[in-house]
């Protein structure tokens, strides 16, 4: 039996069996000790790959941004096929982009990409998905990466699938969402994936639900609570505590940003707002700050804005991607979940 809160002395250590985290004890409540470096690997480092431009159609580009910094986005190497809207998971080694579309806009994919996010250099070949979608949207802890909805025009799917991030191979079954959906925004601490808004059928609309897996089991997602805002292609970032939900259209574009408390339930809190309102965004964050870059206007842009997660308040410039496109998909070596 767990000694009482009274009878626990201040920066008392425990392992957490169920997050496989230390914990110490604040006199009030139990906090996860922080094993993340920022020096790990060379620098938390956020990775943007494929996308797509009017001119230059879907693209295979990758580039990386040092998080801690500000500045443009750096080439990286390329994706194994041009493609957009993919869903993307990671550890704090390995970088995953998966499903997507390819050209001609009516073929879908069911590959999966992967990448050492330390170093430089093309994409290789992982695995696959149980089927070819677009538009679905992962996240991960520092073994597991989920993947969940996505759509192959006409379809919608509810499906949630999962891989092993370190070895090769394909997505098992994991469970259901509560709804068919796609183009949700979703972050992750060690133990809960999240996934927000996104479009949903019958009948075709945006979506305010929030919902939420634990990542070490299998099974369904379950209610968490509500966007400010019904949206979708927003885009979604967290560190271990906070999920940010930023951007989005109705189909109007918005340039809002949500935050949740990832261990709690609950609706979502404005947090302040990007500088410019956009869709087909894409995010990815470290332990301190969320960075959303990329969108369409309209016009395809380069623009990157930042933000401190443990703060609220409006994004400011970080730099520019190396184009201006969108649908593109981002992850890091730095996240909620690791």
């Amino acid at each position: 039996m767990s000694l009482p809160p009274s009878e626990i002395p201040l920066g008392a250590i425990r392992f957490n069996s169920d997050s496989q985290k230390l914990e110490y004890y604040d006199g009030a409540q139990w906090l996860q000790v922080s094993t993340f470096s920022p020096l790990l690997n060379g620098g938390a480092r956020g990775v943007f790959g494929g996308g797509f431009s009017p001119t230059l159609g879907n693209r295979n580009t990758i580039e990386y941004i040092t998080i801690s910094t500000t500045g443009n986005a750096v080439d990286f190497g390329n994706l194994i096929s041009a493609t957009r809207t993919t869903g993307s998971a990671s550890s704090s080694t390995r970088g995953l982009f998966a499903g997507g579309i390819l050209t001609p806009v009516t073929n879908f994919t069911n590959n999966i990409n992967y990448v050492t996010i330390s170093s430089t250099g093309d994409a290789q070949d992982f695995g696959d998905l149980r089927i070819p979608v677009s538009a679905n949207s992962g996240c991960s802890s520092s073994t597991r990466g989920i993947f969940l909805g996505g759509f192959d025009t006409p379809s919608y799917y509810n499906t949630i699938e999962y891989v092993t991030i370190s070895s090769l191979g394909d997505t098992v079954d994991f469970g259901d969402a509560i709804t068919s959906n796609s183009r949700t925004a979703s972050f992750s601490s060690s133990t809960r994936g999240v996934w927000c808004g996104g479009t949903g059928t019958a009948p075709l609309s945006n979506l305010n639900i929030i919902q939420y897996l634990t990542i070490s089991t299998l099974g369904d997602t379950s209610d968490f609570g509500d966007l400010t805002l019904a949206r979708n292609t927003c885009s979604g970032c967290s560190n271990s505590t906070r999920g940010l939900i930023g951007s989005g259209r109705t189909p109007t574009t918005y340039n809002i940003i949500d935050y949740v408390t990832i261990s709690t339930l609950g609706n979502a809190i404005d947090f302040g707002d990007l500088s410019y309102s956009a869709q087909w965004i894409s995010s990815c964050s470290s332990s301190i700050r969320g960075v959303w870059g990329g969108g369409e206007t309209p016009a395809m842009v380069n623009t990157m804005n930042y933000v401190t997660i443990s703060t609220t308040g409006d994004a400011v410039d970080y730099g520019d991607l190396t184009e201006g496109k969108s649908d593109v998909s981002a992850l890091s070596n730095a996240h909620g979940g690791l």
